[in-house]
């Protein structure tokens, strides 16, 4: 069928009667990060996206390539990468729950504890603002009423007001270490000290998309306070480290009083047979993957060395990315950067968030950063 210039977009065709939910009209829209414009003469660099910039391992790729039995429903526990896991976390394999990437296990977890009850309330979940920008979408689809809390100004989590903001209806809360997009992470006593003022009841979530870049020794291990706190939930990824964003396959662990209910939740076949293949063999080569990451954090080290050495002043960066607080002048700086063929994350008038890229594209971007006399400075 070809189209002609008197179609109508499906999009626009009226249909009475037919309308989304209320809280579609009221949730923001997720916007991924925009791949680079190309620019005449100079390689393009996409740096929104918190991609890891590299290929999965050789060993992963032929993983891949023999996993490939598609016309066959994927084994919907996922049980030869939760056994897998189980060793290489040393946790029972019935605290695993696997998902679609990071994100999807996050949606497992407040469909089956969060959302709207009979008499009409909505239960509430409190998480950090700025954070994951999918927490305000996951959060209202669910049902659930989110109540963000303010970020302090270094991009850190205001753990006393998050104290404060429990209330009777808080079923879960949502802790980013490191955040997305600010980049600090949070240490072990501040979570110790955390738990102990929240109440047992509530289901505390330790999202981890990123710990494979942490290399503070202070920083929370969500593994180390699923020991030892029985309302903890941790979530990781192989997105990030491991560089399969493009298979969807992540995770949970919880104790069984948990695990028990987020197994009915649980999206059927989410993790597809390549995708847990893919991932078995990165955890099979794990010592080769970290030293891959172990690249990328050298030029995260460069890239945070150079920008104070221009001045330049941001939060500690302890994911795969850097933060610039830039305010108002957040729009100007991503135009610039397209100007130079590399993509970064803007978010409206708070800040940029740039990828820990390829070395010709982080000096690229340090380059744009020694011109740019707008950005924060060191006072």
């Amino acid at each position: 069928m070809t189209t002609t210039e008197n179609d109508t977009d499906a999009a626009e065709i009226p249909v009475p009667g037919i309308t989304p939910r209320p809280v579609i009209g009221k949730l923001p829209q997720y916007t991924a990060g925009k791949p680079p414009v190309a620019v005449e003469g100079i390689q393009s660099y996409k740096l929104s996206s918190n991609e890891n910039p590299y290929p999965p391992l050789p060993a992963v790729l032929e993983a891949i390539s023999t996993a490939a039995t598609v016309n066959r429903y994927p084994d919907p526990l996922s049980t030869a990468l939760r056994n897998e896991l189980s060793a290489f976390l040393d946790v029972p394999a019935e605290d695993i729950v696997t998902g679609g990437g990071s994100l999807g296990a996050l949606n497992q977890l407040l469909a089956t504890f969060a959302g709207q009850n009979p008499d009409g309330t909505a239960d509430e979940v409190i998480y950090p603002w700025r954070s994951f920008e999918a927490y305000p979408i996951s959060v209202g689809l669910a049902g659930a009423e989110s109540v963000q809390v303010p970020l302090n100004a270094d991009g850190t989590h205001n753990l006393d007001a998050m104290v404060e903001a429990v209330t009777e209806r808080t079923k879960v809360i949502l802790l980013c270490t490191p955040n997305n997009p600010t980049g600090p992470v949070l240490t072990t006593a501040q979570v110790e000290d955390f738990l102990r003022r929240v109440p047992s009841n509530v289901i505390v979530v330790i999202d981890e998309a990123y710990e494979d870049f942490v290399r503070d020794d202070d920083a929370v291990n969500g593994i180390d306070m699923y020991r030892s706190h029985p309302n903890v939930v941790v979530l990781r990824t192989f997105s990030k480290g491991a560089g399969l964003a493009g298979l969807r396959v992540g995770y949970s662990v919880s104790h069984a009083p948990i695990t028990q209910h987020l197994r009915v939740a649980a999206v059927p076949f989410a993790v597809s047979t390549i995708a847990e293949q893919a991932a078995v063999a990165s955890l099979r080569h794990h010592d080769q993957v970290v030293e891959r990451i172990q690249g990328l954090v050298a030029e995260r080290t460069r890239v945070v060395e150079g920008l104070k050495a221009l001045g330049w002043s941001i939060p500690s960066a302890q994911g795969n990315f850097v933060w610039l607080d830039l305010g108002g002048n957040t729009p100007e700086f991503a135009a610039l950067a397209e100007q130079q063929a590399l993509a970064v994350r803007a978010f409206g008038n708070e800040g940029v968030r740039v990828t820990i890229g390829e070395e010709d594209a982080n000096t690229r971007f340090l380059a744009l950063c020694a011109t740019y006399t707008k950005g924060p400075r060191v006072s």
